[in-house]
């Protein structure tokens, strides 16, 4: 079968990181009215949760530190609704994964699905928070505020969705989906935030924004009062930062490797342009036929949400499948797309061949094909010469060396020179 030959681009976006992210959180936390009003000797629950967010043992332990700076007693708990096998020790386990444990955090590390409930929102939704959160004199969250892979909104994913869904734990997290099902996802996690906000439990957070190339970029230590313009504001900022494939129709996108450190739902939605919603739901986004997943990333545990999501996978990623967690993830969240089982094959020459070869084309060389390490780094990928055309003119694209053939090992499995990243 005749394969399109590939190029190496880099997209050049402007680099937004922080030059010190220690300090920079630091000084957020320090200046914060609402952490000075925390009286010395209290119990502060930080609340830290499952993404694959940069440098996130280092903003975890600047928080610690400002919080026992001021001799107030900081405890973890982790917050990630239904993730890490929806077990206590399962997601404690995801922090560890992440760096965040008591002996590097120099705080305790309180993991538990305990829930207690503490309200009711006015649409009847029965609102719970984390137990030990509960029996703290005040909790704050680190989250990173950016786009939901699930709904289009003012406030999406950052502090009232981890609010939400992870402060509610497993129970608070299947609950809210099943409302979400009727009244949308938004508005559950506007309504349970304001039930959560109302109990005064809640200091505030710090949102994490990340600029495209996942490097953190800014840092707001967000108060309880006026959280919710806030954090439109700063949702509304890094979509204008968004990453995405720089060309408008593609016949088959290969991804290296997909997890819930990437995304909650394994690949970003709005990057491969489909989700329990229908495949290219998103406007303005390339629409994608086709889409090859190589293998899976260990931070998830198995946890392989999103593998409902592509047409084809290979042979590793399916053997690294856990998937009692992923369905527990998957039903959780009142979805079953996503836990769905594609067919799977043991080369990639074999995987691509196949699923070119449904991709409408009599000519599987003529086929407009992308690779890319994950929907979270998109700064370097490959692209067939075909879309090449497309991309001239674009300031932000570099194009490096030469269209090249995808290069297969004696066992059919893709070279060293052709894949983006190791496979997990």
């Amino acid at each position: 079968m005749g394969l399109p030959r590939l190029i190496e681009i880099r997209q050049n976006f402007p680099d937004r990181s922080l030059p010190d992210v220690y300090q920079a959180v630091r000084a957020e936390m320090d200046a914060a009215d609402w952490v000075a009003s925390v009286p010395p000797g209290s119990r502060i629950a930080v609340g830290v949760g499952s993404r694959g967010i940069a440098n996130l043992d280092t903003i975890v332990r600047a928080v610690i530190d400002s919080w026992r700076n001021r001799r107030v007693k900081p405890f973890i708990i982790p917050v990630m609704g239904s993730h890490g096998g929806g077990t206590a020790q399962g997601q404690e386990e995801v922090l560890a994964h992440y760096g965040i444990t008591e002996g590097a955090m120099g705080a305790p590390v309180v993991s538990s699905l305990d829930v207690v409930p503490i309200g009711e929102s006015p649409q009847g939704i029965a609102v719970s928070m984390d137990k030990s959160a509960w029996e703290a004199d005040g909790v704050m969250l680190c989250s990173r505020v950016k786009w939901h892979t699930g709904f289009e909104g003012r406030i999406e994913s950052g502090i009232h969705k981890m609010m939400a869904i992870g402060l509610g734990k497993w129970e608070g997290a299947r609950r809210y989906h099943m409302w979400a099902v009727r009244l949308g996802l938004e508005q559950v996690i506007r309504e349970v935030g304001r039930v959560m906000l109302d109990t005064g439990r809640m200091l505030g957070g710090l949102a994490i924004l990340e600029d495209a190339c996942h490097g953190t970029a800014e840092v707001h230590a967000v108060g309880a009062s006026g959280m919710v313009p806030r954090e439109e504001e700063l949702l509304a900022l890094v979509k204008g930062w968004k990453a995405n494939i720089p060309v408008s129709s593609i016949d088959l996108l290969v991804v290296d490797e997909i997890g819930k450190n990437i995304s909650g739902s394994g690949m970003d939605t709005k990057v491969i342009n489909r989700s329990s919603l229908g495949r290219n739901c998103w406007p303005g986004l390339p629409r994608i036929e086709r889409i090859y997943a190589r293998s899976i990333t260990p931070h998830g545990g198995g946890n392989a949400v999103g593998i409902g999501l592509c047409d084809i996978i290979h042979d590793r990623l399916y053997e690294a499948v856990d998937f009692p967690k992923t369905w527990i993830n998957s039903f959780t969240a009142s979805s079953t797309i996503g836990c769905m089982c594609p067919p799977h094959f043991p080369t990639d020459r074999e995987c691509i061949e196949k699923i070119l070869a449904t991709c409408g084309k009599a000519d599987s060389a003529d086929c407009g094909v992308v690779w890319i390490r994950n929907t979270m780094e998109l700064g370097r990928m490959r692209v067939s010469e075909n879309l090449l055309e497309e991309l001239r003119g674009d300031p932000l694209i570099e194009v490096v060396g030469a269209p090249r053939p995808i290069k297969f090992d004696p066992d059919g499995q893709v070279s060293d020179e052709t894949r983006i990243a190791e496979a997990a």
